[in-house]
């Protein structure tokens, strides 16, 4: 049991090594003198994300000085060598190897921007009603898996359909490595099932598009020259206050070279839908010069394939049978209704784990 206990320790302090933890607590403690200045709060929209990002480090650091802890008590107990204690100790060791193996998942997201927030746009395919509502059940699963996460949810824009779901949508999740959970996502999700829409009870397809990209900190620089943009102002039809549908409060911009369009209209100001707007097109564009690279080196998987139609990445079938598959992983459940209510951790690693290897 000693060196089962010793073998366990060695592997938590190697595994905080290689995650630098060392690293998070020295950026905690600046974190911490920083929330402490006078004028901490003058600036609420900083001083949200630095305490968020104060929290969220200061539960990772916890989690593994907590798991070190036990371990070290454990080993000086089985030292003790009192065999009456050995079952209980035995108990113990194995759900601390379990722990371990389960907060060791944090070495896979290892990737530039994996711990960074994400920013999710989610577009409906042709279809009409159908595929708008596949878009909204997408956005509940997404919403719900970061629910679960304990992760905060603000919509930056969207655009309903005439009779249900949506047409698009755009949200911000932040959260610690929300980035690297929910980078699996992104590409094309299609839908099975019997239409709820379809007076005679028919099977469609459903097709929407999934958009992971990472917030980008100010230090990454992507080039947009501003004769690049065309920049428009709209009434808002968003959430706002007094001043929506009154005031041309909402913004989209066109990135004319690569056609790319972003649109924000869900804060209370032009000045601030403008930010947001240009926030999502660098990200967009990162993404795009990133996915440029990966298709000259050839270093994803197979022939490149773009997030397009018919690219799917993922099938939900819920008629004539009930499966999730990624069509990448080959990961599979007979359980939809599960993965729909945002069980979505299980798909998560099985695509990590597939792009390690």
């Amino acid at each position: 049991m000693p060196s089962r206990l010793k073998d366990l320790q060695t592997k938590i302090v190697e595994t905080q090594k290689l995650l630098k933890i060392a690293d998070l607590k020295k950026k905690m403690q600046k974190l911490s003198d920083e929330m402490n200045s006078p004028d901490f709060w003058n600036d609420q929209q900083t001083a949200q994300a630095v305490s968020q990002d104060f929290k969220s480090i200061k539960e990772e650091v916890e989690r593994w000085g907590e798991l070190e802890g036990r371990a070290n008590d454990l080993l000086e107990l089985s030292q003790a060598k009192d065999s009456a204690l050995d079952e209980e100790i035995e108990k113990q060791t194995g759900e601390l190897e379990k722990q371990f193996s389960e907060y060791e998942f944090y070495l896979l997201l290892n990737g530039p921007y994996d711990s960074k927030n994400a920013i999710i746009a989610i577009h409906a395919g042709s279809g009409g009603t159908e595929a708008q509502d596949w878009a909204e059940m997408l956005t509940r699963m997404l919403m719900r898996f970061a629910e679960k996460m304990n992760w905060s949810v603000k919509i930056m824009d969207e655009s309903r359909g005439s009779e249900a779901g949506y047409k698009s949508i755009t949200f911000e999740v932040k959260g610690r490595y929300a980035y690297g959970y929910l980078k699996s996502e992104h590409g094309v999700h299609r839908l099975v099932r019997i239409s709820p829409f379809d007076a005679e009870k028919m099977r469609h397809t459903s097709f929407a598009l999934v958009e992971i990209l990472p917030e980008l900190d100010e230090e990454i620089k992507v080039d947009i020259k501003p004769d690049d943009l065309r920049i428009d102002t709209f009434m808002s039809g968003g959430h706002g206050g007094q001043s929506v549908n009154t005031t041309y409060s909402a913004v989209r911009i066109v990135h004319i070279p690569t056609g790319i369009s972003v649109q924000c209209q869900n804060e209370r100001s032009q000045q601030q839908n403008k930010e947001v707007a240009m926030k999502i097109l660098k990200a967009k564009l990162h993404r795009l010069e990133q996915e440029r690279i990966a298709k000259e080196k050839k270093d994803l998987r197979g022939e490149y394939k773009s997030a397009e139609w018919g690219n799917q990445i993922r099938s939900y079938v819920l008629h004539p049978y009930h499966m999730v598959k990624d069509h990448r992983t080959e990961y599979e459940s007979a359980d939809p209704e599960s993965v729909l209510e945002g069980e979505l951790l299980p798909l998560g690693e099985a695509y990590l784990r597939w792009i390690k290897e």
